[in-house]
């Protein structure tokens, strides 16, 4: 299955971990895109999206994923996967990684099929819109206040999505 990573990073986190995930992959560089420099259409030749962004706001994605989700409305993902990641603060107790939720909203659209759910209960918040249904939509990440968790956690997302 050949994946690719998109990210969304306005101070460098969410590269950052796009990154490390690169890395424990063995994703090559050329697979590592910023939303804000790529074609919609640079999604074509994977089977894996791994996509992440941080929270902004009251909760809103990162900036640079508007316009790349807007052209992704013209490709179709059926038989593709999603795995979405992304940063946040816990100290913003009422929308702590909301941004991947929103990141979900919009690709619940794709056809895609997601995976990649991961427990985030060693973090201290009120509410997220990445928590559907009780369960998160993907790797929620504090890189502010715990970023000595984020290399174990990403070790456990991959594994997990492996099995």
């Amino acid at each position: 299955m050949k994946a690719g990573i998109f990210y969304g990073s306005s101070t460098g986190t969410t590269r950052e971990i796009a990154e490390m995930i690169a890395s424990r992959l063995g994703i090559s560089a050329d697979d590592v895109h910023d939303v804000a420099k790529t074609n919609p259409s640079a999604v074509e030749p994977y089977d894996l999206l791994i996509c992440g962004t941080s929270t902004w706001g009251d909760g809103e994605i990162q900036t640079d994923w508007l316009d790349f989700l807007d052209g992704l409305d013209m490709v179709d993902l059926h038989g593709r996967k999603i795995a979405l990641f992304g940063s946040g603060d816990e100290t913003m107790a009422d929308t702590f990684c909301s941004g991947v939720g929103e990141l979900y909203k919009r690709l619940r659209r794709t056809g895609a099929e997601f995976i990649g759910s991961y427990p985030a209960n060693v973090y201290k918040f009120n509410h997220s819109a990445a928590i559907v249904n009780g369960e998160p939509v993907g790797l929620l990440l504090d890189q502010v206040n715990l970023p000595d968790l984020t290399p174990g956690r990403i070790d456990g997302w991959l594994i997990s999505m492996q099995n």
